[in-house]
């Protein structure tokens, strides 16, 4: 039995959404004529209480694309040291939008709203330093192990964005798994931030896909955006049609994984391999080995029992639950653990 943790963006199409995917209806999206797309970005709008919503081929493009038509070349983006946008988007911010990034040294990638406002008021725009513009969180964060952020400490962020003429964009590859977790709901959401990305093909499971959702004026420069990104897709209903079918049945089961992550999380702690084990709220599981072995020894006696994880850097090893990681699957990790 082969056991893929490497990420939640492993897994297959389910026997339902491939049945959803093969009925769709659909037409020419780049004339905004495919019925399923349409459907796709009314229903995840409507979700969220916010005006309009635009279907991309990833997350990154979703994020990339919000983060340009916030700003202009030269201008500064406020984000966590360790924020997607910044660490593992290939330099996008610098390439796609020409923005240089502050990074706020937050904890586990979530900073508090005073750090922010020091960071502003530090920054003041003049002829010597860039325009500050916007402000990027990661919700839940992926380098910090699936850390959810404290809603509250979102709204007094959102505070210092409006005294200072920041526009706030939402990081929300995982934002369901966060929801879930905390029991909060998308509107609380599309209500505080002015653009919000949200993938389809990590804990729920469609193939490809991401969603930017903003205003109808945000949407329409986004269409832009994306064409010039070489995002715009023709009968990408197909693949719509998935994203339909994981937000009407695979949002409440994520809580499934969660729970698997933290069996597997006792199971960590309880192994002498183990130096540390970041906690864990959702479908991410970080933590370091002890320092007589090194990681890549301990990556390949995983492997050698046929599970798999990956590397995060700065001797940090993740693993990632998800809707193919079955209960046998756990029961055969926490065993492997328990006798390594």
């Amino acid at each position: 039995m082969q056991i893929n943790l490497i990420s939640d963006t492993v897994t297959k199409p389910t026997e339902g959404m491939l049945k959803a995917m093969m009925n769709a209806e659909v037409g020419d999206d780049v004339f905004k004529t495919d019925p399923t797309v349409n459907k796709l970005q009314t229903k995840i709008a409507d979700m969220f209480g916010m005006e309009a919503a635009l279907f991309f081929p990833s997350g990154t493009m979703a994020n990339q694309a919000g983060i340009k038509l916030h700003t202009q070349p030269g201008d500064k983006m406020f984000c966590d040291k360790w924020a997607h946008v910044y660490n593992f988007e290939g330099g996008g911010p610098a390439f796609n939008a020409g923005v240089t990034s502050y990074l706020i040294d937050g904890k586990r990638g979530m900073f508090t709203a005073n750090q922010l406002k020091e960071a502003v008021s530090g920054g003041r725009s003049d002829i010597h330093t860039p325009y500050s513009r916007l402000v990027a969180i990661e919700n839940t964060t992926n380098k910090g192990g699936g850390a959810c952020w404290d809603f509250e400490e979102i709204l007094k962020i959102k505070q210092i964005c409006n005294e200072n003429d920041l526009a706030l964009h939402l990081d929300g590859a995982r934002l369901f798994n966060a929801l879930v977790a905390k029991k909060e709901t998308p509107k609380q959401y599309g209500k505080v931030f002015d653009t919000i990305s949200i993938c389809l093909s990590k804990g729920l499971g469609a193939p490809v896909g991401s969603l930017l959702l903003g205003t109808t004026q945000h949407i329409e420069k986004a269409l832009r955006i994306r064409k010039l990104f070489g995002g715009a897709m023709r009968q990408v209903g197909y693949l719509a049609a998935a994203g339909i079918y994981a937000l009407d049945n695979h949002i409440e089961r994520l809580s499934i994984d969660h729970t698997r992550a933290k069996i597997i999380g006792v199971a960590l702690q309880n192994c002498e391999l183990i130096k540390y084990v970041e906690p864990i709220e959702t479908n991410i599981i970080i933590f370091n080995v002890i320092d007589s072995i090194n990681e890549e020894g301990f990556i390949s006696r995983l492997k050698d029992a046929g599970i798999s994880l990956i590397s995060m850097g700065q001797g940090k090893l993740r693993m990632v639950t998800h809707l193919d990681f079955t209960e046998e699957m756990l029961e055969s990790v926490v065993h492997t653990l328990e006798n390594i």
